[in-house]
């Protein structure tokens, strides 16, 4: 399921010398087998999205941020579908990744798979410190819980991340 919010950017209002944030905002959502071709298919959606709200410079970091959170997901969970939301509003870009594995109800365990989650995010966590974001994990608030990923890439410090 695809859904779409789309407002046009206007392109004459953006100068060349100093770069400013789009006005439009965007939301997406896509709900994904979880599969291994999946995080390939959320970065081609991902940076497509981007260049097609004039989102180019942020299509770097937000690529990785996507596969590296997809992956995750895909990796540690048995549900078949994961959920991956990008939005981008207040001029940041809010990456999710929402999977419906049940969490422990054993408060170690629960522990356990949150850190083997954080270590196999090392990668994400240094490419949302490069841009001065934001990132975690938690339980999932969506109806049926599970385990919500999830990185903010501000705009202005993103746009300059190569």
């Amino acid at each position: 399921m695809l859904l779409v919010t789309h407002t046009p950017a206007d392109p004459a209002s953006r100068t060349a010398a100093a770069p400013s944030p789009p006005l439009p905002a965007l939301s997406y959502s896509l709900t994904l087998p979880a599969a291994l071709s999946t995080p390939s298919i959320a970065r081609h959606a991902t940076a497509r999205i981007l260049r097609t709200h004039h989102l180019p410079e942020l299509a770097d970091a937000a690529v990785q941020t996507v596969s590296e959170l997809a992956s995750t997901a895909c990796q540690l969970t048995s549900a078949p579908q994961i959920y991956l939301s990008l939005r981008y509003r207040s001029a940041a870009l809010r990456v999710v990744v929402y999977d419906s594995e049940p969490r422990p109800a054993h408060a170690r365990l629960v522990a356990a798979l949150d850190t083997r989650r954080r270590m196999s995010l090392r990668l994400l966590a240094r490419v949302v410190k490069s841009c001065a974001g934001t990132w975690g994990c938690d339980e999932s608030p969506e109806p049926g819980g599970g385990t919500r990923m999830w990185a903010v890439l501000p705009y202005a410090t993103t746009s300059r991340y190569t």
